[in-house]
């Protein structure tokens, strides 16, 4: 018996080799149509490198096209420098309006401010999402449009989604996706400068005498138990030895290995227990007629893992 425990756990880890490449058998979940909630819209803000088109009624001479400096700043024509940056289009068409007052340049100006191009509108989305990147932001958007804009969570994708705004990053909000469809999301308001991304699920793993073996995922803070992911994998067989199986766990000081009741579970007589991320429940065969069922299908559902690893 401890001659098989001693091959049983290397034989195991090269079987999770191919796994977690694969997840082969878990199809992976439509992504759930949700209801958001929109949020507050927000105006965009002037930020260095963007392009400002000013008009001054009835003065082409202090009309033109304004680049915002590294610091925030523009230059107006006889009027002098004057901080811009953080104020929207209007803000700033007050802001210069009252400059031409206080130099005494015009009584009373009417100005327009029109942002023609944007140098730092980006949001950066990264983690679970089919096409990470920077996205261009113009107009209020909220946190279903970005993602969206990404091509939405792979199937890899947790539930959960930070969202880091520019002005508070020290404070990021944590946004739970939709399971279900309908169910109703915080549609955060993003904008520009702000990083979105998307967590990745945890996996864990069922190996052995059971009917689909395989990865399946544990959705952030959702449960997945022993009994769950073993009716993930399609429950056992007529050979699988329940009373023999075993959890493989990551511990600090390597993997190690506990003896599962999965048929005293079965049958309601021991409370099931939850899985980890990265966990194996190990399913082995029982003597005598399990001869019947090993072999050539054994073989090629694990060179099938495999072939599937290195695509």
């Amino acid at each position: 018996m401890r001659w098989c425990r001693d091959r049983m756990l290397p034989a195991l880890l090269v079987v999770m080799v191919a796994l977690p490449f694969a997840v082969w058998a878990q199809a992976a979940a439509p992504v759930a149509v949700s209801v958001a909630v929109p949020g507050p819209p927000h105006a965009l803000r002037i930020n260095s490198g963007d392009l400002l088109d000013i008009g001054v009624f009835d003065t082409p001479e202090l009309s033109g096209k304004l680049r915002v400096d590294e610091s925030g700043q523009i230059t107006i024509p006889v009027a002098g420098v004057m901080k811009i940056a953080g104020m929207t289009a209007e803000e700033a068409a007050t802001a210069v309006e009252a400059k031409l007052r206080d130099s005494d340049m015009m009584k009373d100006p009417h100005v327009t401010v029109f942002i023609s191009e944007f140098a730092t509108q980006g949001v950066t989305v990264a983690g679970e999402v089919k096409s990470p990147g920077i996205y261009p932001l113009l107009g209020s958007h909220g946190l279903v449009d970005i993602l969206t804009a990404a091509g939405g969570p792979t199937a890899m994708a947790g539930r959960m989604v930070s969202v880091t705004h520019r002005s508070d990053p020290a404070h990021p909000e944590m946004v739970r996706l939709a399971s279900k469809p309908g169910e109703i999301i915080a549609n955060v308001d993003i904008q520009p400068g702000d990083t979105v991304v998307v967590s990745r699920a945890g996996v864990a793993y069922v190996v052995g005498d059971v009917a689909k073996a395989g990865g399946f995922l544990i959705e952030s803070n959702d449960r997945l138990t022993v009994l769950e992911i073993m009716a993930l994998a399609g429950g056992t067989t007529r050979t699988s030895a329940k009373d023999r199986a075993r959890l493989i766990r990551k511990s600090p000081n390597g993997r190690e290995e506990m003896p599962i009741p999965l048929k005293a579970m079965l049958m309601g007589k021991v409370k099931d227990m939850p899985v980890e991320d990265g966990d194996i429940l190990f399913i082995p065969s029982s003597g005598g007629k399990a001869a019947l069922y090993r072999g050539t299908d054994a073989a090629v559902g694990i060179a099938t893992g495999f072939a599937m690893a290195g695509h």
